[in-house]
């Protein structure tokens, strides 16, 4: 039986996490905030929110509206009316939605659960209105409204109030932008739906990834619509010119939401999260910063070991502060800056030479600073009345950061010869102990870890 292991603290540390929070979100973009360490005067003015005498303050005011508000409450959002999608049929889909873009996780948990979440969202309920509609976009107009109305239902249900801007979603994107096709007809007289549906209507989250055989029949899909309109049709996808490929991306979400109209909400969702994560798992997204302290101490041979180390930690603690990434991801991250210290004259596996593993490359959580690594399999966060929010936390696999070999150009997550988990798993001991399978990591474990970002 599998052993899941809780993390509480008290509720003080809670405030100070959501206060943090607040007052990053109102000086700095939500993406952002996470890349800059907080100079002394940030400092002060979160801390000094806080009673001298560290008695807890109250708590809930932070926290409403409850983030499993019905939905369908005395509160519920003020819609416009004007917006043609129907809500009530996707009413669990919008509620994990808000869960997984949750107020003060969702810049944390943006690239590999919120956004994704919410743009299958998107997807399936355009897809499922076009049933009605007959077709698989919104005007402009319409659009608005629906974009509107949506971001209302899902702060209302306790969402980040700036998912626009966090996921970079925008009215257009629930129109047809420049596909020339998307009505219904017109796509299902142009496409070999049975070829698609029977492509893509079940996916294996892990083969897909590298096998595309959906990937692959919804590139053609989008490719024959694009080209629908043009005589260019005869030359076939592979002969597609550039100025093509933004309408064949457009296209690309036409042919998702009508395999959205054909799967049901449920269905749909979990092949829409499975694409995206294989999008999420090959890019790593942690931005970088200046490497001359690293290059410093590590270049040129390493004469002192200590002073080399120190600077190598102190540089991973900045990608630390950014993100909740997937062990894929990691995997990617540490082969991007061991080519980019490559590059800058630094030869010594400086990985091994300082002990530095995937989680590092991850928020750091918890007193005992243990790195959390998300599966990178699809996943949601869960909400639970006596533990509030959480997700899957891989606290488990300790594995070692590969150092780049010299001719090696890119980390690829088909390479057979890389050994990892998608899920939890237990391995040997962390360096802070064994925490058991598939650990959750709660809402107020985050608490801890942002104290500890703000020293």
């Amino acid at each position: 039986m599998e052993e899941r292991v809780a993390f509480r603290f008290d509720i003080i540390y809670v405030q100070v996490f959501l206060l943090s929070l607040c007052y990053l979100e109102s000086c700095c973009s939500p993406l952002d905030s996470f890349d800059h360490p907080l100079t002394n005067l940030q400092k002060e003015a979160i801390l000094s929110e806080i009673s001298p005498t560290g008695s807890p303050q109250p708590f809930l005011p932070l926290l409403a509206p409850s983030p499993l508000a019905p939905f369908t409450n005395l509160t519920s959002p003020k819609l416009s009316g004007r917006c043609t999608l129907n809500f009530t049929a996707a009413e669990s889909l919008m509620s994990t939605t808000s869960i997984d873009c949750w107020s003060v996780f969702a810049p944390l948990l943006a690239n590999v659960i919120c956004c994704p979440q919410l743009e299958a969202t998107l997807a399936i309920l355009i897809g499922q209105s076009s049933k009605e509609t007959n077709v698989l976009a919104l005007n402009g107009t319409v659009a608005k409204y629906c974009l509107s109305d949506i971001e209302q239902i899902l702060v209302g249900q306790g969402a980040n109030d700036s998912l626009k801007q966090i996921c970079s979603i925008h009215s257009s994107n629930l129109t047809e932008a420049s596909c020339p096709v998307k009505s219904i007809d017109e796509f299902e007289s142009t496409v070999d739906t049975s070829k698609l549906l029977a492509a893509c209507e079940k996916i294996d989250p892990v083969k897909e990834c590298c096998d595309s055989i959906c990937q692959n029949a919804i590139l053609e899909a989008a490719t024959q619509i694009t080209l629908k309109a043009s005589e260019l049709l005869s030359l076939g996808g592979s002969h597609i010119l550039p100025e093509h490929s933004a309408k064949v991306n457009d296209c690309r979400n036409i042919v998702l939401r009508w395999l959205a109209s054909q799967l049901g909400p449920s269905n749909a969702k979990e092949v829409l999260r499975g694409l995206s994560n294989c999008n999420v798992n090959k890019v790593c997204p942690l931005v970088f910063p200046d490497m001359r302290h690293v290059t410093k101490d590590c270049g040129n041979g390493i004469s002192n070991r200590t002073a080399c180390c120190n600077a190598m930690e102190s540089y991973v603690s900045h990608l630390q502060k950014q993100s909740f990434i997937t062990n894929l991801q990691a995997l990617d991250c540490a082969a991007s800056l061991g080519m980019k210290l490559r590059r800058l004259n630094i030869t010594t596996d400086v990985y091994g030479l300082c002990h530095i593993g995937l989680k590092d490359f991850s928020l750091q959580v918890g007193n005992q600073e243990v790195g959390c690594l998300l599966p990178s399999l699809p996943s949601d966060a869960t909400f639970d009345m006596s533990s509030g929010i959480s997700f899957l936390c891989d606290l488990n696999d300790n594995i070692p950061a590969p150092w780049p070999s010299k001719s090696q150009v890119t980390f690829s997550s088909c390479n057979k010869t890389i050994k990892i988990p998608a899920l939890p798993a237990a391995t040997s001991s962390s360096k802070n102990g064994n925490y058991g399978d598939n650990a959750m990591l709660i809402l107020s474990l985050a608490s801890s870890m942002f104290l500890m970002m703000l020293l």
